[in-house]
């Protein structure tokens, strides 16, 4: 890039005519395909994962071209908060630090005043949404999942319920004896509005039975999110990487995302989770060989960037995660593609146990400043992306009455807090049931 002038303004503008120059020839025509709305191979993905240097800014002008064509200039997110209701699992998947096993004394089962408690207390700070997904825990009435969603449709029948991931409900299924298609009808019927499409990883088995074997299998999972999609239920969909996978693994992955969505039009989004490394088991204890510290920031830009080309014109929204990413990297990732900035995320504790330091709460003010500070259009939105709230490039003061800006994040707890209390401590000879779940005495 010797060629730049000093001049900030002027190297923008001759990055913009002449980034052809800083890719080859191939990947040049790779982007111009993508440009005039062509489709592209995993081959072709492969090579736009391999770009490295100055060819990430032309990675990135394409990728926010396609962003910008295709969903404007208004960068989402929407109020929500997680309730993870137990952190026991009768899995060991390598990349998890939140799960425990059910004998040890940092095992907890939230009890189902608890968790209606926790939906309450988010409907009345603005939320909208409630994302439940839980540890697997042993021994677990089979209809636990579908009577929670009664319950909590119950007290609150506008709260969106997100809930219950693919490995969830195989589980369910497997425990109550009804077939994949038979308990999603009931999740549904029970007043489930989605499902998170987490537990895909990276959806080839030779990458899964390392980093978490036992898991759901790559058949099972698309088994359950296109049943989802038949029976009406929209799921997310996802990627974890930065661990041991390649290039072809995240092509693979996302072209296979495609593929569903062309048969079912039922992902409302595509979501990249970099792999957080710091507590992870299989990192802690080095169990494998040549495992990566999680993604570097040029990876972080590239997934995003490629996501967006590749599901370009299947998939509108690519979420980036604070969570993952922090602000700062998230930011930068809405010039690359991604047009979503998730949720407000009330008592994240997945990715926070695994060494995330960037918080269990992003305020939707701090979400609007983030969007603003890029350029964007902040706008409020449910679930299934309709707007609630367009805001203006500039704050106004009606924006400071939103209750989750001004109150005190300690009301909410932390995953620390919990998993030392011995309030709701998991008993090893219980059977896990909403019915007969209680706080110990």
């Amino acid at each position: 890039m010797s060629n730049f002038s000093n001049d900030n303004s002027s190297n923008l503008s001759s990055m913009e005519r002449n980034w052809e120059q800083h890719v080859s020839k191939s990947v040049a025509n790779i982007l111009n395909k993508s440009l005039a709305g062509e489709e592209l191979s995993v081959e072709e993905g492969v090579e736009l994962f391999e770009i490295r240097g100055s060819g990430i800014l032309a990675l990135m002008m394409v990728a926010d071209s396609l962003r910008k064509r295709n969903v404007g200039d208004q960068v989402t997110y929407v109020i929500n908060r997680n309730i993870n209701f137990t952190n026991v699992c009768i899995k060991r998947c390598g990349f998890c630090a939140f799960s425990r096993d059910h004998r040890l004394e940092q095992g907890y089962f939230l009890p189902l005043e608890e968790v209606i408690r926790r939906a309450k207390e988010a409907w009345e700070l603005g939320a909208r949404e409630i994302c439940v997904q839980a540890g697997l825990p042993p021994k677990m009435d089979g209809m636990l999942y579908v009577e929670l969603t009664k319950a909590l449709k119950k007290e609150l029948p506008d709260m969106h319920i997100h809930g219950f991931s693919p490995e969830e409900v195989l589980y369910g299924s497997i425990r109550s004896g009804l077939s994949i298609h038979e308990y999603l009808i009931a999740l549904k019927e029970a007043g489930v509005g989605s499902l998170p499409g987490t537990s895909a990883e990276i959806l080839n088995d030779s990458v899964r039975n390392v980093i978490a074997n036992g898991r759901i299998t790559t058949d099972q999972w698309i088994e359950v999110i296109k049943t989802a999609h038949q029976v009406g239920i929209p799921t997310t969909s996802t990627i974890m990487y930065g661990h041991i996978e390649s290039s072809l693994d995240k092509s693979e992955h996302i072209a296979l995302i495609r593929d569903i969505q062309k048969e079912t039009r039922g992902f409302t989004e595509f979501v990249p989770l970099s792999f957080i490394f710091e507590e992870a088991p299989m990192h802690a204890a080095q169990l494998i060989p040549n495992l990566r510290k999680g993604a570097t920031g040029d990876e972080v830009i590239k997934m995003h960037a490629v996501s967006r080309i590749m599901l370009n014109d299947h998939i509108d929204n690519i979420q980036v995660s604070w969570v993952k990413e922090g602000h700062k990297l998230g930011e930068l990732c809405l010039h690359a593609g991604a047009n979503d900035l998730g949720g407000t995320l009330i008592n994240e504790s997945i990715s926070t146990s695994a060494g995330a330091s960037y918080g269990q709460l992003t305020r939707p003010k701090e979400l609007r400043d983030m969007i603003r500070d890029a350029g964007r259009i902040p706008v409020e939105r449910d679930t299934l992306y309709r707007t609630i709230k367009e805001y203006g490039h500039k704050e106004a003061l009606s924006e400071l009455d939103s209750p989750l800006d001004t109150v005190s994040s300690d009301i909410f707890g932390s995953y620390d807090q919990l998993i030392s209390s011995k309030e709701f401590r998991f008993r090893d000879n219980s059977t896990p049931s909403f019915s007969i779940a209680k706080k110990d005495s």
